[in-house]
Parts: C-alpha cells; structure tokens; sequence
C-alpha cells in the first residue's frame, strides 16, 4: 500500500494559525458569487464567456477575504480559459492560506444548460496543497473513510474492488463506481464492468463524483481514472476534512504535458499520497450549485430574492447551506 512521508512539512507559528469559520465564509462568499455570475450564460453555448463572468466574481469576493490567499492551483492553465492564476494572491493582508480553485466546474453543462455544473474552491494551510506545476492532469483513486487503507493506485481495479469491497462489508457486484465518460477510460470501465460492480460515468466532474464517493450518503463507492489536477487537489481537501481515502497520480494527456513536465525532470508515474496533495487536516472546500443535478440545486428566486445551494466540508462534517441575497449582502 501507498504510506504517507514520514515527515510533514515545518511550519512557523503564524502559519499554524487557519481560521476555519471565517474563511468558510469568505469561500461561499466566492463560490456563491461565481454561481451567480454564470446565470446570464445558462444555456447559450459560451463557456469562455461564462468563465470569464464567474472567475472575474470570484476574484473580487477573494478581495475581501481574511488573510492573504495563494493561488496554488487552478482550472485555466489547462483549459486557456479566464483563471486565477498559479501564484495570485488575493485577500485583505495577514494570516496566509492557500487557495485550489475552479470557479466553474463542467462549464459545458453551463454552457449547454444540463446539470451538474458547480462553483468550487478549497482552502488550507499555507504550504500544505500540491503545487503540480506543469501537470494538468492526474490518474486519481478515492474512497470513503472505511475503505481509506484498501486502495493502491499501483494496484489492478480488480484488486481495488476487491478490498474496497471488503472493507465495506460487500460485495463486489454492490459496488458503485464513478469513473468519467471519457475515451481514455473505456478500457477501465470495461474491467470495473467485468468485475462485477456498476459503473457511473457523468461526462464531466471530479469534485462532484468524488464527493459522492466521499459523503455519507453521497451513493457511490470508489472513484477511478484520470481527470484535472485541481479537481484531484480540492478532492484531497474533502478526503482529508472526511477522513477518506485518496491517492493520486500525475497522467500527461499530450505531448506538450509530457515534454514539459520531461523537463522539469519530474517522475510521471510517482505515487502521490493524501498527506502529499493536502498535508494538513486543517483544509475546507465549499461548493455552489450553479445548474441544478444530484449533488446541488442551481440557483433559484424566492420572494425574498436570490437563493443559492452550497455544501462546506471542513472539520469532519459536511454541511448544506442554503442562502439569500439577504445573508450575502450582511457579510
């Protein structure tokens, strides 16, 4: 099995200080204001457009963010889409935090108007995300927290399946797995298949599959194969608030990748343990609701104004937050 480093990383006295709750706030805060944003793009086939909107929210609501946040990763370097870059830092000045951030998540489903698309953003420690550098994307496995020591990324599906099953006190055959709609993986959901358990396959969405993975009643019960590195990095900070499983993987999609990361003279195919990409419990990740799917609802009207769907992991809970204009604008 995959075994965490034996030795974290130091760090000074004004770095141990994290302040969950008021950082909670200020990430549904970003997360809230980037769903928002977005609505006018529902539907009309612009995704760039609609990440522009969404990422240009959530920057000003980082402005006023206690502290001063790093960004360590995030989606536009792998997309060329509007982002907040690798290195910005964002916030009023003090105590640092890191930042892993996509202010919009399946921006096709936006862009095409189906659910499922979210707001999301992970924040912790400073110094305690992965910074991939030219990686932009990773082979990931996740598991809840039952089956957090039954998984090995060097290991065959077949013998992940078999102990995640077992740690779950099932079978095989009543196993759910999430693994992406993607043509890189038709040979994996065909052995997942094989092996006898049932295969999710939404087209888009690491940090939604994950946390269905991940939450209690979330539905699924291991999550498979290659997707973005900020997804895989916002994923570790809900595994290490929930207590699950996580293992990663860097997996260059094309040539460029590859060479890039050839010269840095980085080791592809490294194991990459939890403790790796989030080395500290103290993380949190809060998600929006930006086109209502299973996880969360998109936003809506009321009579009292806007409303949003958020759920904030940090701590060892998860929890769903349901707001209105009237609590954001108090803030």
């Amino acid at each position: 099995m995959l075994r965490a480093p034996p030795e974290r990383r130091r760090r000074s006295d004004i770095e141990r200080k994290f302040d969950a709750e008021n950082l909670i706030a200020a990430a549904l805060h970003a997360t809230t204001a980037s769903a928002l944003a977005c609505q006018p793009f529902l539907g009309r086939g612009d995704g760039k457009a609609a990440d522009a909107a969404a990422t240009d929210a959530m920057r000003r609501a980082l402005e006023e963010a206690p502290g001063l946040g790093t960004v360590v990763i995030g989606e536009g370097e792998k997309d060329d889409a509007p982002m907040l870059y690798q290195g910005e830092q964002l916030g009023r000045g003090g105590e640092p935090f890191d930042i892993a951030v996509d202010p919009l998540e399946c921006t096709d489903y936006l862009a095409r108007g189906i659910p499922g698309a979210l707001a999301t953003i992970a924040f912790a420690e400073p110094a305690s995300l992965w910074s991939p550098g030219a990686s932009f994307y990773m082979d990931k496995i996740v598991a809840p927290a039952p089956a957090r020591d039954a998984i090995d990324i060097t290991d065959t599906p077949e013998r992940n399946l078999a102990r995640v099953a077992e740690a779950l006190g099932k079978s095989i055959s009543e196993l759910r797995v999430v693994v992406l709609d993607k043509p890189r993986h038709v040979e994996l959901i065909a052995r997942v298949l094989a092996a006898g358990a049932s295969v999710s396959t939404p087209s888009a969405g690491d940090v939604a599959g994950s946390l269905a993975v991940l939450l209690p009643a979330g539905g699924a019960d291991l999550l498979l194969g290659i997707g973005g590195t900020p997804e895989g990095v916002m994923t570790a900070c809900a595994a290490r608030a929930l207590g699950g499983g996580m293992q990663g993987r860097r997996a260059p999609q094309g040539g460029a990748e590859a060479a890039a990361l050839a010269r840095e003279g980085i080791e592809v195919d490294r194991p990459l343990s939890l403790d790796e990409l989030a080395s500290s419990d103290r993380c949190l990740l809060a998600v929006t609701g930006v086109t209502s799917g299973s996880l969360l609802r998109g936003p809506w009207e009321e009579p009292g104004g806007r409303c949003t769907e958020s759920i904030v992991v940090s701590g060892g809970t998860a929890r769903r937050i349901v707001e209105s204009d009237v609590c954001w604008s108090r803030r």
